[in-house]
């Protein structure tokens, strides 16, 4: 068979951008594999995460809404998605690899717990005192451990560079507990992406299922300059009365305004820091990809109403309060008595410890799965 990929890096090399990152440049993986045919190194690392345990996960595990609150609200699935779709969209604009941007989109949540941020907090707080406890730092740790999938090695043996794009990934909503856990390298300009598309992913679509549940009302919004933008733009051109119509065009409008922007922005840092080659990120301080200072201002109002109104909401707040509960419960009893544990976890507590295993199982669970154990633990009537 002809080598395809020699075609795919050779071609990468005539069509990316100089300081793009090539799947032939890459640093490799950290067990040798022999390389594959007609598939970039970047291209396999995105199939193997689409196939992992981890992936399928997050189908039910929470966004902003439990998944038993509707069948309608995203899923750490469905964002992951989005946010591979937006950064793609970044990638290809800026003549940037998309294949690696696309791997590290669906690989940058593959560390949630259930319950979304709340299973974060209790698991940041149960670990304290034990290594700590972040979801970049669980998400490494499941694609380089927990993964099972291949004879020769644990995890799936991704490149260097989605693995640095896994820790390296941030966004003003995180915050980081763990120390220590670093991928050395520059900050490659595919990484950048994949935070800002996070950004913008979860903002858009958080507030579509917000005004979706009815927690947000739309006069909470009006007056806000890049709402009222949107909506006057979907007005002009949209003559429907179906407000589902409406909602959606208008949230398309907003993504649409703030991916132009970012993409506008960052030619711009680009050329202002004369960046022309992969060496140039080596003493990055600044993000290249970013929002305009005018963007950033105009996404403040809408930020703080999600913030205020959508994620401190009484019904919002007493799921994550009761999170936390089953979560620390489920933790307890799993310390007090490991036998309760499945086979496969027992086993790994000699080597990891008993709150490194049970916090590796715990944040592995699915909201669904969760519930299911805390209620065959302490409901006494339910089936075990």
């Amino acid at each position: 068979m002809e080598n395809y990929r020699k075609k795919i890096e050779e071609r990468e090399h005539s069509w990316l951008a100089p300081y793009a990152m090539k799947s032939g440049e890459s640093l490799g993986r950290t067990h040798e594999e022999p390389e594959h045919p007609y598939r970039s190194k970047y291209q396999r690392d995105k199939d193997r995460i689409v196939y992992s345990t981890a992936f399928r996960r997050l189908e039910y595990k929470t966004q902003v809404f439990v998944n038993h609150e509707g069948d309608y609200y995203r899923t750490r699935l469905t964002h992951t998605l989005e946010v591979a779709q937006i950064a793609r969209t970044l990638a290809r604009a800026l003549c940037l690899n998309e294949d690696l941007v696309e791997a590290i989109a669906l690989a940058h949540d593959l560390g949630h717990t259930p319950f979304g941020h709340a299973g974060e907090e209790a698991l940041g707080e149960l670990m304290n005192e034990h290594g700590g406890f972040d979801h970049n730092s669980h998400g490494l740790r499941v694609v380089d451990l927990l993964e099972e999938r291949y004879h020769a090695f644990k995890g799936l043996n991704l490149t260097h560079e989605v693995r640095r794009g896994i820790i390296k990934h941030s966004t003003p909503f995180d915050e980081k507990r763990t120390k220590g856990v670093d991928i050395p390298g520059p900050w490659l300009l595919e990484i950048q992406i994949v935070d800002i598309a996070d950004e913008i992913a979860y903002d858009n679509h958080d507030l579509d299922d917000g005004l979706k549940s009815g927690l947000l009302l739309e006069n909470s919004l009006s007056g806000i300059e890049l709402w009222d933008e949107a909506v006057n733009y979907v007005n002009s051109i949209c003559k429907t009365s179906d407000t589902e119509i409406k909602r959606f065009q208008i949230i398309r409008h907003l993504i649409n305004i703030q991916v132009s922007d970012v993409i506008n922005s960052t030619l711009e840092r680009i050329n202002l820091f004369k960046i022309k080659s992969l060496k140039d990120l080596d003493s990055l301080k600044e993000r290249m990809v970013n929002f305009s200072a005018e963007m950033k201002q105009k996404r403040i109002p809408l930020r703080n109403v999600l913030i205020n109104k959508l994620y401190k909401h009484s019904r919002v707040a007493r799921m994550s309060y009761k999170a936390v509960k089953f979560l620390k419960d489920l933790f307890q009893v799993y310390l007090n008595n490991p036998e309760l544990l499945p086979p496969n976890a027992l086993e790994r507590i000699n080597e990891k410890g008993k709150h490194q295993t049970i916090c590796d199982y715990i944040a592995g669970m699915t909201d669904r799965y969760a519930l299911d154990q805390y209620k065959k633990l302490f409901v006494p009537y339910e089936r075990v």
